[in-house]
């Protein structure tokens, strides 16, 4: 059985991604990721996009996403 990748959306700052993932650009090349969980981002200031350099800081960015609840049955 495969791990499971999950992408956690962090407040104020970037997704959190953890597990086997393969990353690529639009032409289909694959980014070489910095280890085995790493961070994009999501404030679109990063000089290092698609990963997070940590400008969400001090640009202030604000964003606190949360997914709907969905009732079980």
């Amino acid at each position: 059985m495969s791990e499971e990748v999950t992408i956690k959306v962090r407040d104020n700052g970037p997704y959190l991604v953890r597990g086997p993932v393969k990353l690529v650009d639009v032409d289909g090349n694959e980014f070489a990721l910095p280890a085995e969980a790493f961070v994009l981002c999501r404030c679109g200031h990063s000089s290092t996009k698609p990963f997070c350099d940590s400008t969400h800081k001090t640009i202030e960015f604000k964003s606190q996403v949360r997914a709907e609840s969905t009732p079980a049955g």
